[in-house]
């Protein structure tokens, strides 16, 4: 598995959650409804961190 984002101040993520997002990971996008989903402002995307879930390696997303 690649890196992932997670929002600061967000849990460690457990084995079931990332054997979950393994499984999404292998969906194309445009099966992916996002339709519920309010749009991220830029303002929300400088609270993002781009996260190695197994090396707990942090890099900002936005500055």
């Amino acid at each position: 598995m690649g890196s992932i984002l997670v929002y600061k101040g967000m849990p460690p993520m457990t084995d079931e959650e990332l054997a979950e997002l393994e499984e999404l990971s292998k969906m194309k996008d445009e099966d992916i409804d996002y339709s519920d989903i309010p749009k991220i402002t830029d303002e929300e995307w400088k609270k993002f961190y781009r996260v190695h879930p197994r090396k707990n390696e942090l890099r900002k997303v936005a500055d």
